[in-house]
């Protein structure tokens, strides 16, 4: 059974940064691809950023490029994202998904994590 497990959510100040995790367990994920989206408050959810697992392959939406990297670790079965230069429309609560290459939609969600960026 897959099992997506985030971590490393928290309180920081505008412009400060945090580095998400998402251990994935279950199943070899060569052939997936991994994302993370984000939900505001009375928000619909967003994605933010996707990375191919066999190839490192990267995705951004626009309104983090250049300031959220996405990245995985294939020994530990974990997907990072690193956000730098955070900004107060950041807070948002933070899910880890996974989907195989095939399919359209990402099927396997983690169960969030919260970031909030004061300003």
């Amino acid at each position: 059974q897959v099992q997506l497990v985030e971590s490393g959510g928290g309180l920081v100040q505008a412009g400060g940064s945090l580095r998400l995790s998402c251990a994935a367990s279950g199943r070899t994920f060569s052939n997936y691809r991994m994302g993370w989206f984000r939900q505001a408050p009375g928000k619909e959810r967003d994605h933010v950023a996707t990375i191919n697992w066999n190839d490192g392959n990267t995705y951004y939406a626009d309104s983090v490029k250049g300031r959220f990297t996405i990245s995985r670790d294939n020994a530990k079965n974990t997907v990072y994202l690193q956000m730098n230069s955070l900004k107060s429309e950041d807070t948002a609560v933070y899910y880890c998904a996974a989907r195989y290459w095939l399919y359209a939609e990402f099927s396997y969600w983690g169960q969030g994590t919260q970031v909030t960026v004061s300003s």
